[in-house]
């Protein structure tokens, strides 16, 4: 029997031998175990994996290597395994944790297999360290966790489209869904990807997807998703690359897709601000230019009368006795120039006043046909040196209206002027006063040179005219247009210019809105100005005036000599002082009705003198009223003259009828 034996016991040690054969070389801790999990057999390979060598574990229990916390539930597994009868334990890997010698716990993959054998139950325990497996892919996961935290922080998202393109479904994570206003769990294709962009990108994205496929390569585009909902619009930029297999078979087309609304808001912001910066440079550059085509134009404007002024003067006042022809022909030019130079001078002043806003209007009823009358009539002998016919036509049913009445003649007199100006000889100017359904209309007309369209936007713009040149044919300031429009302005209306083009003529047209005739006078006295007087040589002199005793108070000869000449022609006595200290004096020396006084003069000037009158006594002529007549023409002028003790302002240069008017006003004599 034994050499029956014998062949069955090699035949298994032979088959032992040579698992034992593989199971010392595996680089895996592999153990026998019986059914009570005893370890019969242990590999080299756990000295490496549990820290034990081979002699030490075999014959104790494989608690020895496993936690606490596991060697229960092993138990128990086993017991049941065994209490089935069934003996076909396949292969199977599970990740469980193993116990390190050195008391740390390690994860580990374990498999086991029943094992036939003649002593009874055996198990094969194969273990694997996977404490680097682990890290790796713990680190793979931390990694890929902050890949999508920076994903979600940056708006990027991640796309992959399965080659070729067609009807299947693309592959799309959460991000670019709400890149093309989807719900996270939305099935995404071709259609839908083109569905969701804006209708003027979606050619030139297709064009651009065809030729990245085409030719294997990358893309990068920019294009907009629309919501179907809300019709809003995000911006989003596109990054793709095809990818292809070792054969070069394209194989996948992915990509990113990233938000970028709010670049694309801040370059139109960006962009916005540099047009704007840009437009406001050439505002400044053609606001410099205009000043500088502005400062040339009033030296020109003022040296031109000047010119005339001080020639026709030099030839009349030399040695030679001038003929009566020359004297009377100089008189008038010289007058002429002089009338020129102040209503440029009155141009800037009216034009500083309304920039600073302190035009006041003297408010009252007004018959507009008056008004025109008065202007037609001051620029009759203009228009009649040249040819013009000018055709007045008033509406009866255009009644009076509650404006200031020499505002707006200055209205009326500037379109006249300019209309003149313009109009060729032998032309014609039309006024027209009309009723037209809420507005009194004032409608200048002429056949004159015209506006070129590109200037009809800016003919009101002060300092602005169609010909700034040195070889321009007109002269002017460029301001008449500019006052007639704030002037219209603060009586509630407007103007506006028309003009079929050059050489075909220009209209324009005040709108008064017919509410202003039942508006109350809105300024107290105090703040009107003095209405203008008609220019020209009284030809009857006020009694008030014979005899009146008049002190004139100015440091220029010239200014003093004139106030003289004026008064002295209405029989008026005068006396005259060349400072301050010389008016008080004659002040005190003699009884006086009327004092005229300079603003602007050496040492004391004239707000000085009339604050030193005003403590006088009253037999010192404390109580004297008192003109002054100066060249600072401004509101703010006038304002300070009256509060220093004046009871008149009167603007340099003075037309003689208004001196006398205002003086004889002010004597108090019975």
């Amino acid at each position: 029997m034994a050499d029956q034996k014998a062949p069955a016991s090699t035949e298994a040690h032979l088959s032992e031998e040579e698992y034992r054969l593989l199971w010392e070389t595996s680089t895996d801790a592999v153990v026998i175990l019986d059914h009570e999990s005893t370890i019969r057999y242990a590999n080299p390979a756990v000295a490496d994996v549990f820290g034990y060598r081979p002699e030490e574990m075999i014959g104790e229990n494989i608690s020895l290597v496993q936690p606490e916390r596991l060697r229960e539930p092993h138990r128990k597994g086993l017991a049941r395994y065994l209490a089935t009868g069934e003996k076909k334990l396949n292969w199977r890997a599970v990740e469980a944790a193993g116990l390190h010698r050195a008391g740390h716990e390690f994860p580990i993959e374990i498999a086991f297999s029943h094992l036939s054998h003649e002593k009874g139950d055996l198990f094969a325990a194969f273990i694997r360290d996977i404490s680097n497996r682990k890290q790796a892919e713990e680190a793979l996961r931390v990694g890929r966790v902050r890949m999508d935290l920076v994903l979600e922080g940056a708006d990027v998202g991640l796309w992959n489209s399965p080659l070729p393109l067609g009807q299947l479904e693309l592959e799309w994570d959460a991000r670019v869904k709400r890149h093309f206003w989807l719900d996270p769990e939305a099935e995404v294709t071709l259609d839908v990807f083109f569905e969701r962009m804006h209708s003027d990108d979606r050619d030139r994205v297709r064009g651009e997807i065809e030729a990245a496929l085409s030719g294997g390569t990358s893309y990068e585009t920019e294009y907009r998703t629309v919501s179907p909902d809300t019709g809003a619009e995000k911006w989003v930029r596109a990054i793709g690359r095809v990818f292809c297999d070792d054969a070069g078979n394209q194989i996948g087309f992915d990509g990113i897709t990233i938000d970028v609304t709010s670049q694309k808001i801040a370059e139109v912001e960006r962009e916005a601000l540099l047009a704007s910066e840009r437009a406001a440079r050439t505002e400044a550059e053609r606001v410099s230019r205009t000043k500088d085509e502005f400062l040339a134009t009033l030296s020109h404007e003022l040296r031109t009368p000047l010119n005339a002024i001080v020639g026709w003067s030099q030839l009349l006042g030399s040695d030679g006795k001038p003929s009566p022809e020359d004297l009377a022909e100089g008189l008038k030019v010289i007058e002429r120039n002089a009338r020129v130079q102040a209503q440029l001078i009155e141009d800037l002043l009216d034009m500083s006043r309304i920039i600073s806003g302190k035009v006041r209007l003297n408010v009252q009823p007004v018959d507009l046909s008056d008004v025109i009358d008065a202007a037609v009539a001051s620029v009759a002998p203009a228009a009649a040196a040249k040819g013009i016919r000018i055709q007045k036509v008033v509406e009866p049913l255009a009644g009076p209206v509650m404006g200031d009445p020499a505002r707006l003649q200055q209205i009326v007199w500037n379109l006249l002027s300019n209309a003149i100006k313009f109009t060729p000889k032998e032309g014609r100017v039309q006024v027209v006063l009309k009723l037209v359904n809420s507005h009194l209309e004032i409608v200048v007309s002429d056949t004159g040179t015209g506006l070129k369209p590109e200037f009809l936007p800016h003919v009101f713009e002060r300092f602005r005219q169609a010909d700034a040149t040195t070889t321009r044919r007109y002269g002017g300031l460029g301001l008449g247009l500019a006052i007639v429009k704030h002037l219209s302005e603060m009586h509630g209306g407007d103007v506006r210019a028309a003009s079929p083009g050059e050489n075909q003529g220009a209209t324009f047209s005040v709108h008064l809105p017919l509410a202003i005739a039942h508006q109350h006078e809105a300024h107290s006295p105090e703040q009107r100005e003095h209405p203008r007087t008609p220019r020209g040589h009284p030809k009857e002199c006020p009694p008030a005036l014979d005899g009146a005793h008049i002190l004139a108070v100015d440091d220029e000869r010239d200014s003093r000599a004139l106030v003289k000449r004026i008064l002295e022609e209405c029989d008026a006595i005068v006396t005259v002082a060349s400072s301050a200290e010389e008016g008080l004096a004659a002040l005190r020396l003699q009884k006086t009705d009327v004092i005229v006084s300079d603003i602007g003069m050496p040492g004391t000037d004239g707000y000085q003198f009339i604050r030193a009158v005003r403590k006088l006594g009253e037999d010192e002529g404390g109580k004297v009223p008192a003109i002054a007549l100066t060249a600072f023409a401004r509101s703010e002028d006038r304002q300070r003259a009256m509060l220093a003790g004046f009871d008149m302002h009167i603007a340099k240069p003075v037309e003689p009828a208004e001196l006398i008017a205002v003086v004889a006003r002010l004597t108090r004599r019975v």
